[in-house]
């Protein structure tokens, strides 16, 4: 690492000390899209896989410690949800391990960590959104991992923002809506969906937004230490509005223009995985409309904006 990278840099003009902002998981959907939305935020040090091995921890703590970071996004996470059922080592490492050294090495810094959690933490047996006071119980490795990467943060102490989110879609990466897509272009013109799981599909471009909505709120230093103690601890950020993956499904095709698709509503048990999921994925963000005054768009607004933006002039439409 440079040393105008340790510590962030003097601005040319006033001389004030630019934030440091280290993102990891640049190349998943969410670590992508927040290094587009953080711009101007501060300096900012992409972690992708490529410039860091994020399962070494030794080398994560000897970096954070090089470049001391005024703003940690850990958007780096072991998502192979089905594949974390025989492969928990891994995704322990990865969702559990490495948030407790950042929030650690945040800690040190006096810095912020903005990290990533799931609606996979809950069993989904409520009939109501979840808020964030609400018990949870994983059904899979992959939401226990998680859990336990919250907790390790919250153990640690220090200024953090754990935000929970759900059905994660964009134009890069591996997720629901480019699977569709794919199937269709494949020839696919009926596809057995599951119809009885419920939540709200969020456009990862939602979530680095939002996220750089606070994180900016931080690099500005107009806000003490004891302001953020307040608001340090779990919110849910997620699209407003619920569907189900079926309903999820026709709504891609309809924005795709590709009414040739039938989408044939099954139950979970018609469609058996390694790791069960929640039915009801509901999460209530009221707690961040009321913290920080955000309002997240409606899922089927997202959805919209996302094929105006990106997919319909990208070569996966």
């Amino acid at each position: 690492m440079s040393d105008a990278m340790a510590g962030g840099i003097r601005d040319g003009k006033t001389g004030a000390r630019r934030p440091t902002i280290v993102v990891t998981g640049t190349g998943g959907q969410v670590g992508g899209e927040s290094l587009r939305a953080l711009q101007g935020l501060g300096d900012i040090v992409a972690l992708d896989r490529a410039r860091l091995d994020l399962a070494d921890l030794d080398r994560v703590r000897e970096v954070m410690r090089e470049l001391r970071p005024d703003l940690i996004v850990n958007a780096a996470a072991y998502t192979a949800v089905d594949r974390a059922e025989s492969d928990v080592e891994a995704a322990r490492r990865i969702n559990t391990d490495l948030p407790r050294v950042l929030a650690e090495e945040a800690s040190r810094s006096n810095g912020l960590l903005l990290h990533y959690s799931t609606d996979y933490v809950f069993d989904g047996a409520l009939e109501r959104p979840y808020v964030e006071t609400d018990a949870t119980n994983p059904l899979n490795v992959y939401g226990e991992t998680k859990l336990a990467g919250e907790r390790a943060i919250e153990a640690v102490g220090g200024k953090h923002l754990i935000f929970r989110t759900s059905w994660v879609y964009g134009a890069t990466g591996r997720n629901f809506l480019l699977t569709m897509l794919r199937l269709a272009r494949e020839g696919r013109t009926e596809l057995s969906v599951v119809d009885d799981q419920i939540g709200a599909p969020t456009w990862s471009a939602t979530i680095a937004a939002m996220s750089a909505h606070v994180a900016a709120l931080h690099c500005d230093g107009a806000h003490d230490d004891a302001w953020w103690a307040q608001r340090s601890g779990v919110y849910h950020l997620t699209s407003g509005g619920q569907t189900s993956w079926a309903g999820f499904a026709r709504a891609v095709f309809a924005a795709a223009g590709l009414d040739g698709v039938i989408v044939k509503p099954i139950g979970s048990d018609q469609y058996p995985t390694p790791a069960r999921r929640p039915l009801n994925s509901r999460l209530s963000c009221e707690k961040l409309a009321q913290q920080f005054g955000l309002q997240v768009p409606d899922w089927q607004a997202a959805l919209g904006l996302c094929f105006q933006l990106q997919i319909r002039h990208s070569s996966i439409a």
